[in-house]
């Protein structure tokens, strides 16, 4: 037995009800490990969850929290995979926000040797998620034209290596100018969009004639709409987040979210055979739940040999507050990690 560190919600509402406590922790059950946590990774899913916003949030009380890194201090019976000083990276289905956490050992795998801490809490989800929609869903292919929202992000970095490994051509888009130079000088973009009142322009103008194959949305509204009329026939669009139902405060503003809700762009699924397109979205808690999915997809992930997240922003666990409103805000690059 020993005592862990978490941060927990008495329910979803508003993150200010999000409290450092302690509490006991027993020994991992058969086929879990027990990892001393080192470092956690932030998620727009850990902030909408917060708020009452993520379908998948759990009823009552919870940790919130989808992805970690860490050493293992403990092993169940049957454990095999890994064993006591071994470094790994997790996942969880909340849980995240904790000192010590126990989990069944399929979640977790070997943290590569000339990996931080840091840099194994921010590649999971963030990988999954990128790869997933590009490959699985958005059939990936070399040559093509790929436009990935909130370029500068977790998932847009890793979004823009994948395509970089296939040869496709990439246009990232940020909400600041600030990030472009990082993405252009750095991260190897093709190009970059600011994004502004005059984003279908910027969109075509970037394109210079090419046919938009495949869009990373996680922006939602206008912007939805505007890149689903740019998309080429043939094209798809996979949803995996909607920034612009994200708010700057702790708890969500109803009445903007309701106008929000009604303003929403709608596509008629009876049009589409039409225009020869395709809209797919997914919930990375549904690959959560299909370990053998899972795996593969880790191990075609891993075996293109991307370099490590780039973590823009660290944050002790005493500022876990402080962190997360810095991610409300958009004004980060790269993952931003909280460490134990």
């Amino acid at each position: 037995m020993l005592q862990r560190q978490m941060y927990r919600m008495p329910k979803a509402g508003s993150i200010h009800h999000l409290t450092l406590q302690t509490e006991t922790l027993g020994p991992p059950a058969a086929s879990e490990v027990c990892v001393r946590v080192q470092a956690v990774g932030l998620n727009f899913a850990d902030v909408f969850a917060m708020q009452g916003l993520y379908s998948a949030t759990p009823a009552g009380s919870f940790i919130p929290g989808l992805e970690f890194s860490g050493e293992v201090i403990a092993v169940g019976e049957g454990v095999t995979s890994c064993q006591v000083g071994d470094r790994v990276m997790g996942v969880t289905r909340f849980g995240g926000y904790v000192s010590h956490i126990n989990l069944h050992f399929e979640y977790v795998i070997p943290l590569p040797s000339a990996w931080s801490y840091e840099q194994g809490a921010g590649f999971l989800v963030q990988g999954l998620t990128a790869y997933y929609a590009l490959k699985q869903l958005g059939n990936l292919q070399p040559g093509m034209t790929v436009l990935i929202h909130s370029a500068a992000g977790g998932v847009g970095i890793l979004a823009n290596r994948i395509c970089q490994k296939y040869g496709a051509y990439t246009i990232g888009t940020v909400g600041q100018a600030s990030k472009v130079p990082f993405l252009l000088e750095l991260e190897g973009y093709n190009d970059v969009i600011v994004r502004g009142k005059e984003f279908g322009r910027q969109l075509q103008q970037a394109l210079a004639g090419r046919p938009m194959h495949l869009i990373m949305e996680c922006i939602g509204g206008k912007v939805l709409a505007q890149g689903w009329k740019a998309l080429a026939p043939m094209g798809r669009m996979v949803v995996y987040g909607n920034a612009s139902f994200s708010s700057h405060s702790a708890r969500p503003n109803y009445p903007r979210l309701i106008w929000k809700f009604l303003q929403r762009p709608k596509i008629d699924p009876l049009k589409l055979p039409t225009e020869n397109k395709s809209l797919m979205g997914f919930n990375l808690i549904y690959l959560y739940e299909q370990t053998q999915l899972l795996h593969q997809l880790l191990a075609e992930l891993q075996a293109l040999d991307l370099p490590p997240q780039h973590v823009g922003h660290v944050f002790p666990y005493q500022d876990m507050h402080q962190a997360i409103h810095l991610f409300q805000l958009g004004r980060t690059t790269g993952k931003v990690v909280v460490t134990w």
